[in-house]
């Protein structure tokens, strides 16, 4: 690890020991004294059957009053990280205004006495899951399930899965995050490794210095020195694993290393090796966090990187944002020459590298018209050849300077710098035509989960405290902020900035300041179940009789009627006639306040740390269903057929009668068999509007036409006070998974 020496430091009146290496010629600082954290301690008590019943009972009877099938609809979330994730324990930190370790345990018991849950699903990045934290993680899981009661009516039903966190600097090497997910328990039937992804961010979360100067971090916060001691140990036992040897058989490998694939195709083929149950979800596809400009997701649906049979679902929202929508503007386009070029700005949607470029234009000043367009010019095309890290190329621009640009302004609740080629109606309406003689469609589900990285499944039950519940975060006062992120003066021309040089820090890639305004609290997937266990919630999600919502638990039903009876959400049906569909839909209980006594939970202390003095508590009045809206997406039946006229969002809508009663409707589309297509059909059950963490998103002031033309962001920093949880109003929705149906001519 090359030379070291100690180094005494005093401040403060206090001194402390730091072992100081030198690394390849810079600087890192690995500090001794920091400790392994260990997984935490399950309560060895589960929720009493009496209260499980209490709790299922009124969606029973809303069930049978609405005529639905009684199937119990669960509630889950199957995307949850705990401080095992490197970019949670980086978040942690008191200097983030984090609130201390939330290990594996954590996310057990929040979800049996904070959350009320039915299952959920760790889901920490394989980039940071060592090999002694993966078995940790699995025997959490496995003591969190042996807590539940009889396997056929648990309490809480426990997975075990990882995420594979790929970003690729291009769109032609991204791909994007997935959750694996695993039918079984028992090491006999999991994976001996995680798998990660290669590319910038594995490297990015293992770092072993989360910022220029870390070594004097314990001294400008002596008291909780400790906690950044346990967080560079984290990293450097994270960076002690070495690399998987290259063309070994799967189960040959050394338990102790780290296995890194490329691509989805690769993905799937390490898990077929294995041979386990396993479902594959991806999620955050709209995400420009870390999405490069121009990506889409016509790459995926192709035999050679596609599994139908695990890549079975899709996740629409999270608490990173919805990723339902098509939109048909670009945020990149091409030129006559074939390089980027940036898209002029439209009544919904100005790019950013216009807004780059109308900011350099600003600072022009008295310099020559044509020296000024030329810097604008310049800032358009730097900025496009930044990638994620595109906000860097403006020096000094602030967080208002770049208003609405690169957000879908009239989405719901919309990801963070809008990529509409990876939404889920590109998705549907795209057809694979590497065959030429033999076009596929391959239809995924429909779920919602939290994406929380504080070990704490489905905070969407009530909307309070932002910065505990969501991942909006940031430095807790100016020093701080200064340190982490030196203010750059404005300048009057833009930067080339090369995203495929490291940072000083790896944050300084991503364009965090304006991200924390689109934070909200999780969703949920919800199955339609035949019981309890297991066994019953897996089949569910297996068939795709899911739905997932923006977190409030709506109760939901799609059917497609036929002459033999109801096919649900979900389904695959062949018609040569005109299909009818009935939906019924009722909405989430509102929520009394505080937590319900509960004597078989954990001590009080800890009961307060996890839920914050919140708990999933119903009342027995319901938020009344608005509308039901239909989107109707006919497949490609050409290469070269525009997605935006295949997508009908809303197709039809359906205004359901005042009351908390719930909403059944029926319709029928007499136009498919003019049509003579394929055609896919899902809904939306939207409830009245209620307040909700960052709904607003950058709270724009708009003009006449709509336009955005000033933002008032919600920092997840010192800027925005700690107790203002930005709410706004909200109208919450369940998505159904879509039904697909084949037309045959008559």
């Amino acid at each position: 690890m090359g030379q070291q020496r100690w180094i005494t430091a005093r401040r403060w009146g206090a001194s402390a020991l730091l072992p100081v290496a030198f690394l390849g010629g810079g600087l890192h600082t690995i500090y001794g004294g920091g400790r392994s954290r260990g997984p935490g301690t399950v309560h060895l008590a589960r929720v009493p059957t009496a209260v499980i019943a209490a709790r299922s009972a009124p969606d029973s009877v809303t069930a049978k009053a609405l005529g639905a099938e009684e199937d119990q609809i669960l509630f889950g979330d199957l995307h949850v990280h705990t401080t095992y994730s490197g970019d949670a324990f980086l978040r942690s930190l008191p200097l983030l205004q984090g609130e201390g370790a939330h290990p594996p345990a954590d996310a057990c018991d929040f979800a049996r006495f904070c959350s009320g849950l039915d299952f959920f699903a760790l889901t920490d990045h394989a980039e940071t899951i060592t090999p002694k934290r993966w078995a940790e993680e699995r025997e959490t899981i496995r003591q969190c399930n042996a807590v539940a009661g009889d396997p056929a009516n648990p309490d809480l039903v426990a997975f075990t899965g990882f995420e594979w966190t790929q970003v690729g600097l291009v769109p032609e090497q991204h791909y994007g995050h997935k959750n694996v997910i695993f039918r079984d328990t028992d090491d006999a039937h999991l994976p001996a490794r995680v798998i990660s992804a290669t590319g910038p961010l594995g490297p990015a979360m293992r770092a072993a210095r989360p910022a220029p100067g870390i070594w004097k971090i314990p001294f400008r916060d002596f008291a909780h020195r400790d906690v950044y001691m346990d967080f560079v140990t984290f990293t450097r036992e994270t960076r002690a694993i070495p690399d998987c040897p290259a063309s070994v058989p799967e189960r040959a490998m050394p338990l102790e290393c780290r296995e890194e694939v490329a691509t989805p195709r690769e993905l799937f083929d390490r898990l077929a090796d294995w041979g386990f149950d396993s479902i594959v979800i991806p999620h955050g596809t709209t995400w420009g966090f870390y999405t490069p400009p121009g990506s889409d997701w016509k790459k995926q649906l192709t035999p050679a990187q596609h599994d139908p049979t695990r890549q079975l679902l899709f996740e629409v929202y999270s608490g990173h944002g919805n990723s339902e929508e098509y939109r048909a503007w670009k945020d990149v386009d091409v030129g006559a020459g074939g390089e980027p070029a940036c898209p002029a700005p439209s009544a919904r949607y100005e790019p950013c590298c216009h807004r780059a470029g109308e900011i350099i234009r600003s600072r022009c000043g008295a310099i020559p018209a044509a020296e000024c367009e030329q810097r604008v010019a310049d800032a358009r095309r730097r900025y496009l050849a930044a990638g994620t890290a595109a906000h860097l190329t403006v020096p000094g621009a602030r967080v208002e300077d770049w208003g609405g640009c690169g957000q879908c302004l009239d989405c719901f609740n919309p990801s963070f710098n809008y990529r509409p080629g990876g939404s889920a109606q590109f998705v549907l309406a795209t057809t694979d035509f590497t065959d030429p003689g033999n076009p596929k469609r391959y239809p995924f589900g429909f779920i919602a989960s939290s994406d929380n990285h504080s070990a704490r499944p489905g905070t969407g039950f009530k909307e309070f405290a932002r910065r505990m519940m969501t991942e909006a975060t940031g430095a807790r006062d100016e020093a701080w902020h200064e340190f982490m992120a030196p203010p750059t003066a404005a300048a009057a021309e833009s930067l080339a900035v090369d995203p495929t040089k490291p940072f000083a820090a790896p944050w300084l890639a991503v364009d965090i300041e304006r991200q924390a305004s689109f934070f909200m609290t999780g969703g949920l997937v919800a199955v339609h179940a035949r019981g309890r266990s297991r066994d019953a919630i897996w089949s569910a999600m297996k068939s795709r009789s899911v739905y997932g919502t923006s977190g409030d638990r709506i109760l939901l039903w799609f059917d497609l009627v036929t002459h033999d009876g109801l096919r649900p959400m979900g389904s695959e049906v062949t018609l040569s006639s005109s299909p009818s569909f009935e939906v019924r839909a009722a909405g989430a209980f509102e929520q009394l306040p505080g937590c319900a006594p509960m004597p078989y939970g954990p001590p009080a202390a800890r009961l307060e740390a996890l839920c914050r003095g919140e708990c999933y508590r119903p009342s027995g009045a319901r938020k009344p269903i608005t509308r039901i809206e239909v989107v109707r997406i006919l497949p490609q039946l050409e290469p070269n057929e525009p997605i935006a006229s295949l997508v009908s969002d809303p197709w039809r809508t359906f205004v359901c009668p005042p009351g908390d009663a719930g909403c059944k409707v029926t319709f029928n589309d007499p136009e498919l068999a003019t049509l003579g297509r394929d055609a896919t059909y899902y809904v939306r059950a939207i409830e009245a509007p209620s307040p909700a963490i960052n709904a607003a998103g950058l709270r724009c002031d708009r003009d006449a036409q709509g336009n955005c033309v000033k933002v008032h962001p919600c920092y997840g920093d010192y800027r925005t006070d700690f107790k203002d949880d930005c709410l706004a109003p909200n109208e919450e929705r369940a998505w159904s998974s879509p039904i697909f149906v084949r037309w045959v001519k008559p």
